[in-house]
């Protein structure tokens, strides 16, 4: 390396926008992709279909560092392509309620083991929001479900009805339509079908994500990202 070059910190294995921003790792600018999504009249449901090792989660998480209410994201994207788009900036950074979640880790030789892992999911999803808990705006009756899905305690059509009705909460919260991000959708598809218990996966998605996408009243927008083929 010749003196007086500046180093160059690269992001291995890391996918966490807002850790590559403030660390100052390399950044190839791919802030275009929100552009890309928010300019003019768009799909209330996007997916994304690309192959493994794309920069999928990545993008994921700039999305979601750009749309989250509860971030202040206006100096990580500082410099960047997005910040030349001052009419997009000023009407979605940071100004909507925003659930994001990855399906890459549910995972297991049986159904129920799969089970788990969700559950282990939408659990942390809970306490990243336990702020609901704790507000006068959100229903009681959601408080109650919403505490067994944050000790992994719900049922099988409550696991379901998950998504759903956590977007419900943040609604009532913010009074606001809320953007679901979703990072590999497929993988709990795929992994089921190599170990066995494709239907029973089958049945348990067309649940959670008819619930959450298909005529839901709390949707603003979705995108979803998968890995396999279409």
């Amino acid at each position: 390396m010749c003196l007086g070059m500046k180093r160059m910190n690269i992001p291995v294995g890391i996918s966490d926008f807002e850790r590559i921003r403030e660390l100052d790792y390399c950044y190839v600018d791919k802030t275009g992709l929100i552009r890309t999504l928010l300019q003019g009249e768009m799909d209330q449901v996007m997916l994304i279909t690309r192959p493994r090792r794309f920069g999928k989660t990545l993008a994921m998480s700039m999305l979601a560092s750009f749309l989250d209410v509860r971030k202040d994201s206006k100096q990580l994207f500082y410099g960047l392509e997005i910040a030349k788009e001052s009419k997009i900036c000023e009407q979605w950074m940071n100004q909507y309620p925003t659930l994001f979640l990855s399906l890459k880790d549910v995972d297991g030789t049986t159904f129920e083991n799969a089970l788990e892992f969700l559950k282990f999911i939408i659990s942390k999803l809970c306490k990243e929001h336990k702020y609901l808990l704790e507000s006068n705006l959100v229903d009681e009756e959601d408080k109650i479900v919403f505490e067994k899905m944050k000790s992994c305690k719900e049922s099988l059509s409550e696991v379901q009805n998950s998504i759903f009705r956590i977007m419900d909460m943040m609604n009532q919260y913010y009074k606001k339509p809320v953007i679901l991000l979703i990072d590999e959708y497929d993988v709990p598809l795929d992994k089921a079908f190599q170990h066995g218990y494709y239907q029973e996966m089958v049945v348990l998605l067309r649940g959670l994500f008819g619930q959450a996408l298909k005529t839901n009243e709390f949707l603003q927008f979705a995108v979803l990202t998968g890995c396999l083929r279409v």
